[in-house]
């Protein structure tokens, strides 16, 4: 049965020399897989070049019961972008995310408070026009709210650890091994309170961004199985002196 539905651009695998597998978080099915072809006919009726990270795109088609790949019929924008696919930072910043939600949203059903904040977050990071630094940070603190991730911060006070594992702040050095130092723990408190808005008043080095990063990373590793070091990251961290 056609129908249509909205999602963003998680990924997209070679599936054979005539069509790929691009998986989508969806609005009202969560993330789904489509059997999209490959034509670079400016007839066809999917162009394959709708398809890059983050992108947010308008499709129709064949939904069918326990199925796992949807055959696309047509594809369109949805919400095309200003800056976002030509801004060279921009468009590391939404290559490295697509890969982290690609490998950190595994559930099917659709969450309507999620899907907002993925496209109101990206929608922010295509129309400003600077002091964006910091957004990929930003944004993966707040995506661990929506995946019951984020950390206890009622028990911190000044000198705690922050034990990695149980998500929560402690006095004394945590038994499970995965922890952060004080000062470490002080800055992960301190980044906790940053949005948006007020990102860019919190400066930080090359070196410290890419240790926040690291850190970020590690933290998911501990609580998605299988959930990888992703090859975007070393690029990313290249990025923003």
């Amino acid at each position: 049965m056609y129908q249509k539905t909205v999602g963003i651009v998680l990924h997209v695998l070679k599936y054979n020399d005539s069509s790929n597998i691009v998986h989508v978080y969806t609005r009202d099915r969560g993330r789904v897989a489509f059997l999209v072809k490959a034509s670079r006919s400016r007839k066809a009726g999917v162009r394959p070049t709708l398809f890059q990270p983050l992108s947010m795109v308008e499709l129709e088609a064949d939904f069918r019961p326990k199925a796992n790949l949807h055959r696309v019929k047509e594809a369109k924008a949805w919400m095309p972008y200003a800056s976002l696919p030509f801004h060279p930072y921009k468009s590391s910043i939404a290559m490295f995310l697509s890969e982290f939600l690609y490998r950190a949203l595994r559930e099917e059903e659709p969450d309507e408070y999620l899907f907002a904040y993925l496209q109101h977050s990206i929608c922010w990071l295509d129309e400003c026009g600077d002091s964006f630094s910091n957004f990929h940070i930003v944004f993966l603190l707040r995506l661990s709210r929506f995946l019951g991730l984020y950390p206890n911060l009622s028990r911190y006070t000044e000198g705690c650890y922050f034990d990695m594992l149980n998500a929560c702040f402690t006095p004394s050095v945590p038994e499970s091994g995965a922890f952060l130092k004080p000062d470490e723990a002080a800055r992960v408190q301190m980044l906790l309170r940053m949005n948006y808005e007020t990102m860019h008043l919190f400066s930080m080095s090359r070196a410290e961004r890419n240790r926040c990063l690291t850190i970020i990373n590690d933290y998911y590793r501990l609580h998605i199985p299988d959930f990888p070091v992703l090859k975007s990251l070393e690029v990313l961290k290249e990025l923003f002196d």
